[in-house]
């Protein structure tokens, strides 16, 4: 992999993680139609790492409220404002996605990176499912008006973005807007619920690579995956929470149908051509 295709991959992955448009689709089908080789572990650690830094530098402040509520709550033995109760309904909603990546997330990364169209397909339905809810989710919740259970099923729905296409924050922002919550309350508390998914992610990355050590001559192409995701990635999620203040998230929706559709169409060629 040379500097460029880092650089390249790094964007990508900044914007397309944080933006419900799947970056795992988006990771394995345009090195794929380009030519580009398997980005590797090396690579792997400085996307991971590179988001992860992304959503702590954005949500600083939250993170630290989120655990002085969280240390309060258990010198008091209570937890009884909506603030003091978030940490522990973000632990609840992390459990099935921690679960599930643990148990399936090989088997499936291994079936899916074969499946150019299916994925295709999932960028495709699972854009109309955002629409979907997004017409029809009441949008009268905020954030403090979450609760175990609502946290327990955009949690579950989380559990979805292990297959190529979905992706975790379009699929746990559907489940919270057809749940009653509003667009910046529902993006919130997606992002807030992917911290400890992609530090655990970017964790056991990092013990892989210290295990195998950094090939000669990668060093500088980590560098540059982990820049480019988090510079990339931080000002997304900026983006994200700003316009889903004013506008609704249709733009994403038709992105992913043209782009699904662009896909699909490019493989058939392919497809045909060979």
């Amino acid at each position: 992999m040379t500097m460029m295709h880092a650089a390249l991959l790094g964007i990508i992955q900044g914007l397309t993680e944080v933006l419900p448009i799947s970056s795992s689709a988006h990771l394995i089908l345009i090195p794929r139609f380009l030519g580009w080789p398997e980005s590797g572990l090396t690579f792997d650690v400085a996307l991971h790492l590179g988001t992860f830094m992304a959503l702590a530098i954005y949500f600083r402040r939250d993170i630290v409220d989120l655990a002085a509520n969280f240390s309060s709550g258990l010198k008091q033995g209570r937890f009884r404002t909506p603030a003091a109760r978030l940490p522990l309904y973000l632990i609840a909603g992390t459990i099935p996605a921690a679960i599930f990546g643990k148990t399936l997330e090989k088997p499936i990364e291994e079936l899916f990176r074969h499946s150019p169209l299916l994925i295709a397909g999932f960028l495709i339905g699972f854009g109309l499912l955002l629409g979907f809810a997004d017409t029809v989710g009441q949008k009268r919740w905020k954030l403090d008006r979450i609760t175990l259970k609502s946290a327990l099923i955009i949690g579950i729905a989380q559990c979805l973005a292990l297959c190529p296409g979905v992706s975790r924050s379009g699929i746990t922002i559907t489940a919270a807007l057809l749940l009653g919550f509003n667009r910046e309350s529902a993006a919130r508390f997606s992002f807030l619920l992917s911290l400890p998914i992609v530090a655990g992610a970017a964790l056991l990355k990092v013990g892989h690579l210290m295990r195998s050590g950094i090939p000669v001559g990668e060093g500088g192409i980590l560098l540059v995956g982990i820049v480019t995701s988090a510079f990339f990635g931080y000002f997304s999620v900026a983006f994200l929470l700003k316009l889903v203040q004013r506008r609704s998230l249709y733009p994403f929706v038709w992105y992913r149908v043209v782009a699904g559709i662009g896909f699909i169409a490019s493989i058939l060629l392919v497809r045909q051509g060979g």
